[in-house]
């Protein structure tokens, strides 16, 4: 699954939102990025191609935390239909992956929706006035290929919001499994 004709525009702004952290107490808000970069990543537990960049996502996410983007992840599925992606089951993914930023529950899938996010890994990073400077691939491999995950086509995004570049010109889409929708619940024009 691709990015479809309904994506967020490059400088299209970010919507709002404000989401319960997935397994645990508290919320989080998009208000709490104001002013820095925010890197929003549809993720899941189950999903292969999420599985298979975890790790070095968990790794740069660190670094890039540390040169001030903030990180936050959204698991928007479905868990009466994929129970691994329940948000009791979050915490033990996070710390499996080495997360250290906040993943939250999108239990009636508005916020997927309002981002048009279609798959797992969807990946949108915003500048630090809140709009959309990429949204595309973490990089060119995949579960069944023998590349390896580097990471690169985010990072050069990272590199160049925070060194206030113009986006990068060439942006291949994410890949991954369809957002889990619940019955009844698919967007408008679902395939």
């Amino acid at each position: 699954m691709a990015m479809t004709a309904k994506d967020l525009p490059v400088g299209g702004a970010m919507p709002a939102f404000s989401l319960p952290v997935g397994g645990e107490s508290g919320q989080w808000s998009s208000t709490s990025a104001r002013g820095k970069p925010l890197l929003v990543l549809f993720i899941c537990n189950h999903c292969p191609y999420v599985l298979h960049i975890s790790r070095q996502l968990g790794e740069l996410a660190r670094q890039w935390q540390n040169q001030g983007v903030q990180v936050v992840a959204i698991n928007s599925n479905d868990p009466d239909t994929y129970p691994e992606d329940a948000p009791e089951k979050m915490p033990a993914e996070a710390q499996r992956a080495g997360y250290d930023f906040p993943y939250l529950f999108d239990a009636d899938q508005a916020v997927a929706k309002a981002f048009n996010a279609v798959c797992t890994p969807d990946i949108f990073l915003f500048d630090q006035a809140g709009k959309l400077f990429y949204h595309g691939q973490f990089d060119d491999s995949r579960p069944k290929n023998t590349l390896p995950v580097t990471g690169k086509d985010l990072s050069e995004a990272v590199a160049a919001v925070l060194e206030k570049r113009e986006p990068p010109a060439k942006v291949l889409p994410s890949v991954g499994c369809s957002i889990k929708w619940r019955a009844g619940n698919e967007p408008e024009g679902w395939a």
